[in-house]
């Protein structure tokens, strides 16, 4: 099959485009805003875009409390979600009014960055400490602005369990990091497979 984007007269009961891009890794944003409360939110459309400097980012649709956080301290966290923290990941995701906790909401540990000032979850396996380099509102091909907004950030620090090291590596298995899947699917990387880039060598 094939249908225009524009038209999205796919005849699917959801649109597909989310779990064609997928799997997704699953940014725990946390934040404090300039008032001292703290927001604890998931968002799926997010990645890491370099390691020279590192760097990360999400996309907020719609401005939403994460948002107004970074762009009033221009600072945050991402906690990685494991497994076993999936449910509560998924409790944080509620529409809780601007200024209570998702952190007690879920039942889960709030810790204070040590270089910057945002707090992340104490039982991820890793979580990025990120200074806000840019933020802005991607554009269609019509121009007009699309509601949504992408946050870059710079990592300055990384906290990592070192009970999911094996031989200096993570290991996977017992991480097993969550990825979102598109409509309510999710799926972790508890199994993995490896392959080795290939050198070029003339035919």
């Amino acid at each position: 099959m094939f249908y225009k984007t524009q038209d999205n007269l796919h005849g699917l009961p959801h649109d597909p485009f989310k779990a064609i891009v997928s799997p997704r890794p699953i940014g725990w944003i946390g934040s404090r805003g300039g008032d001292g409360s703290v927001n604890l939110a998931p968002y799926s459309y997010f990645n890491a875009i370099c390691d020279h400097p590192k760097m990360v980012m999400f996309s907020s649709s719609g401005r939403k409390d994460s948002l107004r956080n970074v762009e009033e301290t221009r600072v945050f966290t991402t906690s990685m979600v494991s497994r076993t923290l999936a449910e509560k990941m998924n409790l944080s995701s509620v529409d809780a009014p601007y200024g209570e906790s998702e952190f007690g909401f879920a039942g889960l540990t709030m810790a204070q960055g040590q270089l910057v000032d945002a707090p992340f979850v104490a039982e991820a396996f890793a979580a990025l400490e990120c200074q806000v380099t840019d933020i802005f509102e991607p554009r269609g091909l019509d121009g007009a602005p699309s509601g949504n907004f992408v946050v870059i950030g710079q990592v300055v620090g990384i906290h990592l369990d070192e009970a999911v090291l094996v031989d200096g590596m993570i290991d996977m298995s017992i991480a097993a990091p969550v990825a979102r899947l598109g409509y309510r699917d999710y799926a972790d990387a508890s199994k993995t497979f490896q392959m080795t880039r290939p050198a070029w060598t003339k035919p």
